[in-house]
């Protein structure tokens, strides 16, 4: 396929990308600097963030990579005061630092809950408020786009916290497309389907007799990759996407409209069965 976009779409920004060392955000980092744009991606982890910065310089992008945990707000304002310090302010945020985990309801811990929570709908918050009070006091034009799910507004089982948030998220975009637009200020939001990546697939999809039913669900027969994605992102960061604001665009092959809740064929299992494969499923210490 020929380039979509022009080489310069993205000049003049500098972008934001949350969890952007690995998985989907690494795709959307590298496009954007691509396509000409500045780049600094957080994360937990050193190391990831120094191999996508290192990928993104070696292929003539610019790139800063910051350590951040998205769930303590004066990690987050730290974060965003030494990115702008580094590269210049901030113009556009893509919340993409997400997790994630299969548990029955009643399983699930009190740590366990927050963990997701916190990441997903906590850490978006804090990024978003921290981009936006800057934009709002330099009278400067801003983009959000947060990374949500499908099953954000279907609900799913057994990744109940994970559903949870996300639908949050999707609320937050809405609620401050509405209430930031005057500012002259855009949010929209991405409900991604399957999308296999490195790490988070394999703490999700038991097996290859899962992932062969959770793809035949999928009216294309297949999953999504992360350049296509990243292309999307692209476009609703750009200005050709100058007057969408509060929107939710589904990206998943059409799966929503043959069965929603990437999770929901679990149920068809004995209950018994399902915990104990997920039990199998978790990190060994």
């Amino acid at each position: 396929m020929s380039e979509p976009y022009s080489s310069t779409l993205l000049e003049d920004t500098h972008i934001v990308v949350t969890g952007g060392g690995t998985g989907l955000g690494r795709a959307m980092a590298m496009r954007c600097a691509e396509l000409g744009a500045k780049v600094t991606i957080n994360g937990r982890r050193e190391e990831p963030l120094e191999n996508t910065v290192t990928d993104i310089r070696d292929a003539g992008g610019t790139a800063e990579g910051i350590s951040c945990n998205v769930r303590d707000v004066d990690s987050v304002n730290t974060f965003f005061d030494e990115a702008e310090d580094r590269q210049g302010p901030v113009t556009h945020l893509v919340n993409n630092a997400a997790a994630n985990f299969l548990a029955a309801a009643e399983d699930i811990s009190p740590n366990g809950f927050d963990a997701i929570i916190k990441t997903n709908l906590y850490g978006s918050f804090y990024c978003t408020q921290a981009c936006g009070k800057r934009w709002i006091e330099r009278e400067e034009e801003g983009v959000v786009l947060s990374i949500a799910t499908t099953y954000a507004e279907t609900g799913s089982a057994f990744v109940l916290p994970s559903a949870m948030s996300k639908a949050g998220i999707v609320a937050m975009t809405r609620s401050l497309a509405a209430e930031w637009g005057a500012a002259n200020i855009r949010l929209n939001a991405i409900a991604p389907g399957p999308f296999p990546t490195e790490g988070a697939w394999e703490r999700l999809v038991p097996g290859t007799d899962m992932e062969e039913q959770m793809k035949q669900r999928i009216p294309l027969r297949r999953f999504g990759e992360p350049e296509e994605l990243a292309n999307l992102v692209v476009f609703m960061l750009s200005d050709l996407a100058s007057y969408m604001n509060g929107e939710l665009v589904t990206f998943d092959g059409g799966e929503v409209l043959t069965a929603g809740g990437q999770f929901n064929d679990f149920t068809r299992m004995s209950r018994d069965t399902v915990k104990s494969m997920m039990e199998m499923m978790k990190p060994k210490k």
